[in-house]
């Protein structure tokens, strides 16, 4: 018989501070799995939030965004998907969830979290996890400038210097 793994919350520290993520590893277990194994391997180091819609979410984890990267911002991987695991979790302020394309079971590392209620993605995209911390972070990252065609890329770079798993407390 194994013994279940330790309970664990990430803090992604970025250059507009921290935030803290607690896991639903009950609602999607295999989603949490994946992003604590990137998390470990150091996959999310020096990416970047390349997507940020003010109300409604700030997106990374996309492996182009490092710098020196290859290929358009939004369209990396890690190189595996992960099955999507849909539940009635509902997408509001502080949601962590999954990234992916218009085929369901196409998220890798990819994650987006909430800035507003965005209750129409409920049961369509994998949600697996809520800020417990540094709302004022999300706060500030969501409002930024941001220009483009979809106006969604922050105008100024806003890095992940890291992800780190710790033991909840």
């Amino acid at each position: 018989m194994s013994t279940p793994a330790p309970a664990e919350n990430a803090i992604i520290k970025t250059s507009y501070g921290d935030m803290t993520v607690s896991f639903w590893p009950d609602v999607a277990p295999k989603t949490v799995e994946n992003f604590k194994k990137l998390a470990r391997e150091g996959f999310y180091d020096g990416t970047a939030f390349h997507r940020i819609i003010k109300g409604f979410m700030i997106q990374g984890g996309c492996p182009n965004t490092k710098k020196g990267g290859k290929g358009m911002p939004g369209t990396g991987s890690p190189g595996h998907t992960v099955k999507a695991e849909f539940s009635a979790k509902a997408h509001t302020r502080g949601v962590l969830s999954m990234a992916r394309s218009s085929h369901p079971d196409s998220a890798g590392s990819q994650f987006f979290i909430c800035h507003g209620d965005a209750r129409f993605l409920d049961n369509q995209y994998t949600a697996f996890g809520t800020l417990i911390a540094g709302d004022d972070v999300l706060e500030r990252i969501a409002t930024v400038p941001t220009s483009g065609s979809e106006r969604s890329t922050p105008v100024d770079r806003i890095e992940v210097t890291s992800v780190r798993l710790v033991p909840v407390s």
